[in-house]
């Protein structure tokens, strides 16, 4: 039995309860700075993924499987929340899980904020690198444990990698705040262990919720950096499309950060989409049409095979 995760608290207060799950060797210190202002005025926790700090997997000999890890957060969500339901904010990987945990605890959940996600392993016919280098024969887990290490090993190094997840280079948007909060998930990094990480990713490289998706009967919002360079934001909108409640916003020139990209819209749509529902991001967007400047929607439409609204941002 894989043991639950313990969480990282943004806020005990009283009011919103919130799950957050980061992406792919992050850690739940990325929240900190990046979490939506919604999400601390209440209740609100951060898990890490399996096999990056604080979880480390140790000698447990639970072989992970979809079954144990969505178990392992359901036990953490029942454990700090008295068995009330939340909203879940997944971000890449993190939205993946989030995905799974409404598919199979849907008692747990409210509604779910994705941001960057996936819903299968292989997006489209296209893998991760990390999936290639893992399924080489002999030196995968080695090889891949070189390159994690390599490139958390300093600062530099793990700023330049990052760099590869956000569209505008010159990252306008990055402060001494951000930069101290990307040295915590540095040194989180640092305290885990690569072959839980490697086989974490082995399991996620297998794992897909395609065929699951019209099951997920929650409300969902999905935002997409329409400059997505690690998820191709077409996977995000067939995701979308599969969801029977789910409403895309399309976020133009950002990429697969927009928490961080596009702090203030993503701030203001998922506090619109816990305090308002669907219909509230709907309306939100009608009324900007006829506003100028700030984030405006180029387009607004319903895709009635699916119920899915999609707002396109500029």
């Amino acid at each position: 039995m894989l043991r639950s995760p313990e969480p990282t608290w943004l806020s005990e207060n009283p009011g919103t309860r919130t799950v957050l799950i980061h992406g792919m060797v992050m850690a739940p210190a990325f929240w900190r700075c990046f979490a939506p202002s919604i999400a601390i005025t209440g209740r609100a926790a951060a898990y890490p993924l399996p096999g990056h700090s604080p979880w480390i997997l140790g000698n447990d000999a639970t072989p992970l499987t979809t079954e144990v890890i969505v178990d392992a957060y359901a036990q953490a969500i029942e454990r700090d929340f008295d068995g009330e339901p939340v909203t879940l904010i997944g971000h890449s990987t993190g939205g993946f899980l989030s995905l799974l945990i409404a598919r199979h605890r849907p008692d747990l959940v409210d509604r779910v904020v994705l941001m960057g996600a996936f819903a299968c392993g292989r997006f489209e016919g296209q893998e991760r690198m990390a999936s290639r280098i893992l399924r080489l024969p002999w030196l995968g887990r080695l090889l891949f444990s070189r390159l994690f290490t390599r490139w958390i090993a300093t600062k530099e190094t793990f700023r330049w990698g990052s760099l590869e997840c956000v569209f505008d280079k010159t990252v306008r948007w990055e402060t001494e705040e951000t930069q101290a909060t990307m040295e915590a998930v540095r040194a989180h990094l640092l305290a885990s262990r690569p072959h839980e990480i490697a086989a974490f990713v082995v399991w996620m490289s297998r794992t897909s919720i395609v065929p699951e998706l019209p099951r997920i009967d929650v409300p969902v919002l999905n935002i997409i950096g329409a400059g997505d360079r690690v998820v191709p934001p077409i996977h995000q909108i067939h995701l979308a499309a599969a969801l029977p409640r789910c409403h895309t916003v399309i976020l133009n020139a950002i990429g697969h950060l927009p928490m961080a990209e596009a702090r203030g819209v993503v701030d203001r749509l998922i506090s619109d989409f816990i305090l308002l529902g669907p219909h509230g991001l709907s309306s939100r967007a009608a009324a900007q049409k006829n506003r100028s400047g700030g984030a405006k929607p180029v387009f607004s439409r319903k895709n009635e095979a699916s119920g899915t609204n999609m707002t396109a941002m500029r």
